[in-house]
């Protein structure tokens, strides 16, 4: 203990500029203090401080150590308010931006139930499908979906996010049902305009990968509002199935080229960097990587058997 005391003494002294404010923090005497500094120079044998009548300085040895007693304090202090936090009930404004259709979909009824266990943490959502700047915007966390670019951030997956190609029966009887992605060429896509790969589309099977230049009337920056095009057969879109799952599953949107499958992506929280991250934060982020999973429920209504059940509605 003496050794700890003599550490966080050190570092008052240094950050006073004196030992008579160092040893009032403590609440121990100057003479103790000048003591417990001597005694902590003795085991280092070095000396930390140069003492004058008028002022202390830091010597070579001392500011090196000064560095380390600074940060194992800081990091101390963290696990001390981290384990006092998890004592008590989370509580506090949370900022989250997510995207939106998958907030209207999915976060809008799980965020209800997240409430209802903690009461206390008041939710303020931003929606948008544009990436904020979490630290300049003031964000606590963030939803994100695809492929992250590299940041600083610290990501946690929550879970997958599958992409399904479909269209409606009108349209399909109208312009044809591809069978191949290079058929995708002579159709109409409706296209994402926030896909970071808006002109072409990836499809694998089996090991093949096939990259085909795309191109349509309607580049739209909305998922839901896709889904509707693509349901008033306006063409074939490429729509997660958070969005698209129940129409599949009613049999309102039928799975294209259901033999390939284009590469997932998955759905992140994002928060920035820190030693301790706050309640609030990591149980919101637990809740939902518990209520969503490594197996979505939204992705039971888009099982292979049900996508050929489906394919089996459309006459060619």
């Amino acid at each position: 203990m003496d050794k700890f005391q003599g550490m966080q003494l050190f570092a008052r002294v240094v950050e006073s500029g004196s030992f008579t404010a160092g040893a009032e923090q403590m609440g121990i005497s100057r003479a103790l203090a000048s003591k417990l500094i001597q005694n902590l120079e003795e085991e280092l044998g070095v000396r930390l401080l140069n003492r004058t009548t008028r002022r202390i300085s830091l010597t070579d040895p001392g500011k090196n150590y000064y560095q380390r007693v600074s940060d194992i304090l800081g990091q101390l202090a963290e696990a001390e308010a981290e384990a006092a936090e998890l004592q008590v009930e989370p509580r506090g404004r949370m900022r989250v931006s997510a995207p939106i259709s998958f907030s209207v979909h999915h976060l809008a009824p799980a965020f209800s139930e997240f409430q209802r266990r903690f009461p206390l943490v008041e939710l303020e959502l931003e929606l948008n499908d544009r990436l904020v700047d979490l630290v300049d915007e003031g964000f606590d966390m963030a939803i994100r979906i695809g492929k992250l670019a590299d940041s600083s951030l610290v990501a946690r997956r929550i879970a997958p996010a599958c992409l399904t190609l479909t269209a409606s029966a009108a349209y399909l009887k109208r312009a044809g049902t591809p069978t191949h992605p290079s058929d995708l060429s002579s159709h109409n896509l409706l296209i994402y305009t926030l896909s970071t790969r808006r002109d072409e589309l990836v499809l694998e099977r089996n090991g093949e990968t096939v990259t085909t230049r795309i191109h349509g009337n309607l580049l739209v920056n909305n998922g839901d509002y896709i889904a509707a095009a693509t349901l008033e057969g306006h063409g074939i879109s490429a729509l997660p199935t958070f969005i698209i799952g129940d129409h599949i599953k009613r049999g309102e949107l039928i799975p294209v080229l259901a033999d390939w499958y284009i590469p997932p992506v998955a759905i992140h929280a994002v928060y920035a960097q820190t030693r301790s991250l706050p309640a609030k934060t990591r149980v919101l982020i637990d809740f939902l990587v518990e209520r969503f999973g490594p197996e979505p429920y939204w992705e039971e209504s888009c099982a292979h058997g049900e996508r050929r059940e489906s394919e089996k509605k459309i006459s060619p």
